[in-house]
């Protein structure tokens, strides 16, 4: 099937005879929801209007390779562009020559570092700059330098964006969620029965999942107490909890394996690391725990909702965008086991996960499709250049 990009087609790019260039710089390293979002955005943009130029510095890691993987073609940065560890103001000249040699129309950064290295480079060239945040709304880039370097601002929800103030970029501030694929006709079940089968747990079995690096804004710990909880107050059901993601707060994992002997639930929670895909984990579970707190916008719980699970979720940060509580899932009181337990008690209600998950995913796939977010951020670029 044809991508959005080869699908829309204008009779005329915004720069008169050529594609504006955006340049989307890139580190190496982990990937989390702002690289998938950005490559899903890259992936859709009108190319007879946009050519993306994808830069990467560092080794790429598993940057690239995800990439990689999605056939987008990138460049590595030279080193003399940003120095990893080094002086960023002493390289700020080869950035800037590097945005004119390349006739680089806007910069869209995506990382922290980027915003830095990237925006300063920008301003001095006299380009364009989208700064596209996904994290706390008190970032200190996002207000102290944010309202001096970034034309526009995007932010992944109304939580995330800057607030108001005598120095602030919140005026020129759009809210545009974070993209999320669904493909038509797409059935887990059989991925799903592959991986309970891997966990030779019982049929009746109740699967949660946490989805999230160990960081302790995800709140890993409240997951396993929140299991524990579950044990207490359902006797006669089965749980078992999976959580996925790699150690970001050095002495968190170990953290959550004393939490899980502790509270003795080494036969009910398994720790099982960094996998991909991991649509076919999400499916295989009965809901998806959010836990994690001042939570921008996260991509598993709206990927949970695509998919079909169920997800009861902290009434915090995005979450609350995301979610009608009752409706599309479930909000319960932020760093509560105990409000978690009940919340996920009353899912299993017959009849009631089933109902939540088929209105959950009508209402996913029309609010946070691809084509909706790459046709707002092409949008912006035009009003960037007209401006």
């Amino acid at each position: 099937m044809a991508t959005r990009a080869e699908q829309v087609t204008h009779a005329a790019p915004v720069a008169g005879d050529r594609p504006l260039t955006i340049l989307f710089p890139f580190v190496g390293g982990l990937v989390g929801g702002s690289h998938i979002s950005a490559a899903m955005l890259i992936e859709s943009l009108d190319r007879a209007e946009f050519r993306p130029l994808v830069l990467i510095h560092g080794d790429g890691g598993a940057v690239a390779e995800m990439l990689t993987g999605r056939g987008l073609a990138f460049e590595a940065g030279p080193p003399a562009l940003f120095p990893m560890g080094g002086n960023l103001l002493m390289s700020l000249p080869e950035r800037v020559r590097f945005l004119k040699a390349r006739g680089v129309d806007i910069v869209h950064t995506n990382e922290g570092r980027m915003h830095v290295a990237w925006g300063l480079a920008a301003r001095a060239a006299g380009v364009p700059m989208l700064w596209h945040h996904r994290g706390n709304p008190g970032a200190r880039g996002l207000r102290y330098l944010a309202p001096w370097v970034a034309d526009r601002v995007v932010s992944v929800s109304r939580f995330a964006a800057p607030p108001a103030g005598l120095v602030s970029a919140a005026a020129r501030t759009t809210v545009i969620h974070s993209p999320f694929e669904w493909r038509r006709g797409q059935d887990y079940s059989a991925a799903a029965a592959a991986a309970r089968r891997e966990l030779g747990v019982p049929a009746d079995t109740i699967v949660l999942g946490f989805f999230g690096h160990f960081a302790a804004r995800k709140r890993p710990l409240v997951f396993i107490e929140t299991v524990a909880a579950l044990r207490l107050a359902m006797p006669g059901r089965r749980f078992v909890g999976l959580m996925f993601g790699a150690e970001l707060d050095s002495g968190l994992e170990a953290r959550m394996r004393s939490a899980i002997d502790r509270l003795d639930l080494g036969d009910c929670v398994r720790l099982m690391g960094f996998r991909r895909p991991i649509e076919p984990w999400i499916a295989a579970c009965d809901v998806n725990v959010v836990t994690a707190v001042d939570e921008p916008f996260g991509r598993t719980l709206i990927e949970a909702m695509l998919i079909g699970t169920p997800v009861v979720a902290a009434a915090s940060g995005g979450n609350i965008e995301a979610i009608r509580d009752g409706e599309t899932g479930i909000l319960v009181e932020r760093d509560s086991p105990a409000a978690f337990a009940r919340g996920i008690a009353a899912l299993l209600e017959p009849g009631r996960a089933a109902a939540m998950a088929r209105i959950a995913a009508d209402e996913a796939r029309k609010r946070f499709s691809v084509d909706a977010h790459a046709e707002a951020v092409e949008c912006l670029y035009r009003d960037l250049v007209a401006a």
